[in-house]
């Protein structure tokens, strides 16, 4: 047997150059500046500084706010996200393909899952005790491929400067079996939820066979990202119906509420209460009002859904699509570079 603490080790910090500080700055105002860090080094040295290991549960995090201010922290890991934010984007710029809007506002979530929630090891992407991450709106792949790259998958920036290329390891939607680190392959609205309602079936049922009282082998979450698409879809309703019904309280589904689809607002086709048909199913639904900044919110909002074992949970997260671009709240944003 293994313990989670022990295996899940510290992924590497996120490494980019003071080069990409340099682009970031000058066509994004909004970025903070690195001057609100008090520091001139790069960002993979200040992370280890300021925010310390990756742990299962951010149990350092406190202890990094006392040692280094709390300010200091938050300054960086807003800078972490819009790294991630402007590579997702550079990724569907240079292939002049994909969808930027998505991975954009979707980063703060993203960031928090991979930076101090989910537990994994880079070095060992098969090792079953890990959290299982599946992206279901596929279309949004270049946040994940970012995330790989940066927490030190077998993605590399060459890598990424091939998406969307014959070939490559980072195709136009992620595909099992091609990238380390891709669980499911998705694309199809509404088929990676439900196949993250598999995973967690998965993992009920191993731990229901292997699991013995104070020694827990599997004990893993499943956390999935979804998007308005998704929830439009039939398949996902029947499937999370079921994960309602077997009480699978390790899956906790990421709602990136944007109200944003191909044509426009979701509105022109789009008007029931997910959080109250989802409750209905039997699910935990809570609501984070400020997904584009609030990462202290959404660290909440995951710590309680992690603390029901006995309900699968829905966190409703409002984002803007294509946050800090031009294109920012439109569906402009949403299929185009």
């Amino acid at each position: 047997g293994c313990d989670r603490g022990d295996r899940a080790r510290d992924a590497p910090t996120f490494a980019v150059s003071s080069a990409m500080d340099r682009v970031l700055q000058y066509n994004f105002g909004y970025l903070p500046p690195r001057a609100g860090l008090a520091s001139d080094l790069p960002l993979s040295h200040l992370a280890a500084e300021i925010l310390g290991p990756r742990s299962k549960k951010m149990k350092t995090a406190a202890g990094a706010d006392a040692r280094n201010g709390a300010g200091q922290k938050a300054a960086l890991e807003r800078r972490c996200v819009n790294y991630v934010r402007v590579l997702s984007a550079e990724m569907v710029q240079a292939a002049n393909s994909g969808h930027p809007g998505a991975p954009m506002g979707c980063a703060p979530m993203a960031h928090v899952l991979w930076s101090g929630v989910m537990s994994y090891d880079p070095a060992d992407p098969e090792w079953i005790n890990r959290d299982r991450f599946v992206l279901s709106n596929g279309h949004a792949c270049a946040l994940l491929y970012s995330m790989l790259h940066l927490t030190g998958y077998g993605v590399s920036i060459d890598d990424l400067k091939q998406f969307r290329q014959l070939d490559s390891i980072t195709p136009g939607h992620p595909e099992n079996g091609v990238t380390p680190g891709v669980e499911v392959s998705t694309g199809p609205l509404g088929q990676g939820i439900s196949n993250g309602v598999g995973l967690a079936m998965a993992q009920a049922h191993l731990g229901a066979t292997f699991n013995r009282e104070g020694f827990s082998l599997i004990d893993n979450f499943t956390y999935v990202i979804c998007g308005d698409g998704c929830m439009q879809e039939g398949i996902s309703s029947e499937a999370c119906s079921l994960a309602g019904h077997l009480q699978l309280g390790r899956l906790i589904v990421l709602y990136d509420d944007n109200k944003i689809q191909i044509d426009g607002a979701t509105s022109l086709a789009f008007s029931e209460d997910v959080g109250k048909r989802y409750e209905a199913y039997g699910w935990q639904v809570i609501t984070v009002h400020d997904g584009d900044n609030s990462l202290e919110s959404l660290r909440i909002a995951i710590e309680r859904a992690q603390s029901d074992l006995y309900r699968p949970t829905l966190l409703r997260i409002s984002t803007t699509i294509g946050f800090g671009s031009a294109k920012q709240g439109t569906a402009g944003g949403d299929g185009a570079p």
